[in-house]
C-alpha cells in the first residue's frame, strides 16, 4: 500500500459514499492483509463509520484479515456486499478475469465497486506479480463482469508511480 493509493481510497469515500454515512453498508475489502515494510496499512480506518461492517479478506492469514478465501472463490452469498473495494492487489492475481466475475457476484445490484491498481511501478512479487492495468484494461475487466462504469482514471503519483481506478457498480 503507498499514499496514493490512499488517498484514492479516500477520494472515492467522499465522492460516492458521502450521503451514506447513515446508511448500513457491508464493505468487502479484497486482499487487505497488511505486508510487511509497507508504509501504509490498510484502508480499515477509512471506513470506520459505526454504520459500516468492514470485512477483510485475504488469500492468506495475517494483519487485518478477517476471512482467507481462495482468490476465484469467495465464501460469501451472491449479492451480499454493498461496496468491494481492492486496492494494489489486482496486480497480483493471476487470472484477473476469473477474480473479477465472483467480485460481481457478491456485490449487491446498484452496490459500488473501487478498484486501484498500478499503471507504473517496479515489480513486487507478492507472492506473484502479474500485470500493469491501464483504464482500457480496467474497462476490458469490468465488461467481462457485467459492471457498469462510472469512473476510469489513470493518475500520476510521482516518475515512479501511477495508478489506475476503477469505479463501478452492478
Amino acid at each position: 500500500m503507498h499514499a496514493n493509493s490512499i488517498y484514492l481510497m479516500k477520494g472515492f469515500i467522499k465522492h460516492y459514499l458521502f450521503d451514506k454515512t447513515n446508511k448500513k453498508l457491508k464493505i468487502l475489502d479484497l486482499g487487505s492483509q497488511v505486508v510487511k515494510n509497507q508504509a501504509i496499512g490498510s484502508y480499515r480506518p477509512l471506513f470506520n463509520n459505526l454504520n459500516w461492517q468492514y470485512t477483510g479478506v485475504d488469500i492468506a492469514k495475517g494483519e487485518n484479515v478477517d476471512v482467507v478465501i481462495k482468490p476465484y472463490s469467495f465464501p460469501f452469498k451472491n449479492n451480499h456486499f454493498d461496496v468491494v473495494i481492492s486496492g494494489q492487489t489486482l496486480e497480483h492475481i493471476e487470472y484477473p478475469w476469473k477474480w473479477i466475475r465472483e467480485l460481481a457476484r457478491v456485490v449487491k445490484k446498484n452496490g459500488l465497486v473501487c478498484l486501484i491498481a498500478p499503471a507504473v511501478i517496479h515489480e513486487h512479487k507478492y507472492p506473484i506479480d502479474t500485470y500493469r492495468y491501464y483504464p482500457d484494461g480496467m474497462n476490458a475487466l469490468a465488461k467481462w463482469a457485467n459492471l457498469k462504469v462510472i469512473d476510469v482514471k489513470r493518475v500520476p503519483f510521482d516518475r515512479k508511480l501511477e495508478d489506475t481506478y476503477l469505479i463501478a457498480s452492478k
